[in-house]
């Protein structure tokens, strides 16, 4: 998902001796993506969170898939408590918390990897596997609630449906921006200005962990209806503008080098 840490690029030269926690902390810094384009909870709150489960996995030698299959088990309580049991504020709380859990270690694994001097390519695969699923799933899993809990419109039930499409299709547009990028791109994206917190903050409707947040108003009906709805249309919008640029970049690769 969308502040994942990619497990390729310049790892930073792996520790063999015996760290300590505080000494993982301190390399942490080297095992980060650039923060670029990344929405404000990505950015400052799931890296950060992410990064201490990081160092946490380093410590008792865990793999970086067995993190990402942590990461997957978080996610699927949510979901499956969120689809099969009827909502409550005690529900929603529950949900949220899986879910942000399940956000952070998705950060973790890919920091993990570099921590550990570098990832695979199969642990990649594995990873955009995975968030390829919880997205579907997390939508359908709010469709099945409002159908068998609910008392929304039946056009309300377009609303998850519609989020499912447009989520999906961001996803995979990012990655197949960045596989483009890399098969094209003689240099990488230049580094010369730090990432912006405005954008950060203004792009945030987008991110997965103010989706994920949104679960705690799931036990007051309207209040959760009305969140969600805005962040679909949020997210809506940003696909309407992103779109058309992505694909004019992409134009412009075999041209000069471009960078969706």
């Amino acid at each position: 998902m969308r502040g994942s840490t990619p497990r390729c690029g310049s790892p930073p030269e792996a520790d063999h001796t015996n760290p300590t926690f505080g000494t993982i902390l301190r390399r942490l810094p080297t095992a980060q993506k650039s923060a670029r384009g990344a929405p404000a909870y990505s950015r400052f709150v799931n890296r950060g969170a992410g990064g201490y489960l990081a160092a946490v996995a380093h410590l008792a030698g865990r793999t970086p898939n067995e993190v990402t299959l942590v990461s997957a088990l978080c996610t699927l309580a949510g979901i499956l408590a969120l689809a099969l049991l009827p909502p409550s504020s005690a529900l929603g709380a529950g949900v949220a918390a899986a879910l942000l859990l399940g956000y952070a270690l998705d950060s973790a694994d890919g920091q993990l990897a570099r921590l550990r001097g570098g990832g695979h390519p199969s642990g990649e695969w594995l990873d955009h596997v995975v968030d390829s699923a919880k997205i579907p799933m997390l939508h359908s899993a709010v469709l099945v609630s409002a159908y068998r809990f609910g008392d929304q419109p039946d056009w309300w039930l377009l609303v998850p449906l519609g989020f499912t499409v447009v989520e999906s299709v961001l996803f995979f547009t990012m990655i197949l921006n960045e596989q483009l990028r890399k098969l094209h791109a003689t240099t990488g994206p230049a580094n010369g200005t730090a990432p912006s917190v405005w954008r950060s903050l203004l792009v945030s409707p987008t991110d997965y962990g103010v989706l994920c947040l949104a679960f705690v108003l799931f036990g007051a009906h309207l209040a959760f209806t009305a969140v969600y709805t805005a962040l679909f249309l949020a997210q809506t919008l940003f696909a309407c503008a992103a779109l058309p640029g992505w694909f004019l970049r992409a134009k412009r690769l075999t041209a000069n080098g471009g960078e969706p």
